[in-house]
């Protein structure tokens, strides 16, 4: 009898086990959306953010593409840079395909656009890279989060490299909300450590022509004692910094200052060695184990470097991974909770979700470029690093 007994006892917990082991089995897949700018002026960053999030994903679930026992599925999308299709796919996203959130998009104006479809969902969309401040500012709603630096911690870290008393400024930047919103927060960051803002410049995004432009700035600083320093803000191809060289600003005494960029544009900044600016992230500037393996394995798989982007995407999927096993769920409401104040590790270092606008702060680079004729590019080479803290952007929106 105490036999049969102990069999039964033993068909039961068999019999559990399975069925808890047939559960696991069968979770539905988390299913993560992203939507980024794939073809057109700034195909080179979306296309970097998802190599980036392919491979943070790889390394935060330790190569196994499962969180909490449930395999990871992506659905990627391409807006062409197109607001109404931005708003159009991340539609489709969160009610056909049911994603359990979003990352993107790549351009300011385009997240700007898709902002309201996260709120009317219900559902988280972390923002990366688009860097406009109203993203986490005046349009801010509580289903968005932002690992990408925004244009104020931007502007606080360039800022901090040339802008000082008796310092004068002119900028130079896109006429749509990445440059207009650059451009204000590097004034306020300027303006606050001493130096003087005399005169702004905005330019269409796909201009080819800065002529004018370039001309109205030496007149408005060509008589003004020293220093003085022309800072640029520019997204994608293009840009006013090949004609500004070729400008002859030395004999003005007028000096170039930018923040740093895809290789592809540091590039382009070789003639201005010695330049000093900030940056976001160049691979040889972070010093810790997460980068190590994203260097090492970005030359193993691309025989390339990882760009300014990868590093993006990367962070975005730190923070999906932590959120998700943090939360214990997908649930919208226990993933907010989860991340607001979250810290978590990038291949910059740790980003922390302010809890008051849900804007990652993080660690920015100042540099001096070197020109290495070994090396195709100019050289950010790290001048210091400023701090989470130093670089936080102040809170604008009221909850």
């Amino acid at each position: 009898m105490k036999a049969r007994a102990g069999i039964i006892f033993l068909l039961v917990i068999g019999a559990s086990i399975a069925m808890t082991a047939s559960t696991a089995l069968g979770a539905e897949p988390i299913k993560i959306g992203i939507i980024q700018g794939l073809s057109g002026p700034l195909e080179i960053y979306g296309k970097a953010e998802v190599t980036g999030f392919k491979m943070g994903l790889e390394y935060f679930t330790k190569g196994t593409n499962q969180i909490n026992g449930r395999d990871v599925t992506l659905v990627i999308e391409d807006t062409q840079l197109q607001a109404a299709r931005a708003k159009m796919l991340l539609t489709k996203l969160y009610s056909d395909d049911k994603v359990d959130l979003a990352i993107g998009p790549t351009s300011s104006g385009v997240a700007l656009a898709v902002l309201p479809v996260a709120r009317d969902f219900k559902k988280i969309l972390i923002v990366e890279p688009a860097v406009a401040d109203s993203i986490t500012g005046k349009d801010w709603n509580r289903y968005v989060f932002r690992t990408g630096r925004n244009s104020s911690q931007d502007a606080i870290s360039n800022a901090a490299a040339v802008a000082k008393p008796g310092v004068s400024i002119a900028c130079i930047g896109q006429d749509y909300a990445f440059g207009r919103d650059g451009i204000a927060a590097y004034k306020e960051a300027a303006e606050k450590l001493g130096a003087k803002i005399v005169h702004e410049e905005y330019c269409d995004p796909k201009g080819t022509d800065f002529v004018a432009p370039i001309q109205r700035i030496i007149e408005a600083m060509k008589d003004l004692p020293g220093p003085k320093y022309i800072w640029v803000i520019w997204a994608g191809k293009g840009g006013p910094i090949p004609q500004l060289i070729s400008a002859g600003l030395d004999k003005y005494g007028i000096e170039i200052t930018s923040g740093g960029n895809v290789l592809a544009a540091l590039k382009m900044m070789k003639p201005l060695d010695g330049m000093q600016g900030a940056t976001y992230y160049y691979y040889e500037n972070p010093s810790n184990p997460v980068n190590d393996w994203l260097v090492e394995e970005h030359f193993k798989r691309f025989n390339e470097p990882p760009d300014f982007f990868t590093c993006g995407g990367f962070a975005a999927a730190g923070a999906v991974v932590k959120a998700i096993t943090a939360a214990g769920s997908t649930d919208t409401e226990k993933l907010i909770a989860a991340m607001e104040g979250m810290e978590f590790m990038t291949p910059k270092g740790m980003m922390k979700f302010r809890k008051e606008d849900h804007q990652a702060l993080q660690t920015m680079f100042a540099f001096k470029l070197k020109v290495d004729p070994d090396v195709e590019w100019a050289i950010p080479v790290l001048t210091r690093e400023l701090t989470m803290e130093e670089t936080a952007p102040p809170i604008v929106n009221q909850r």
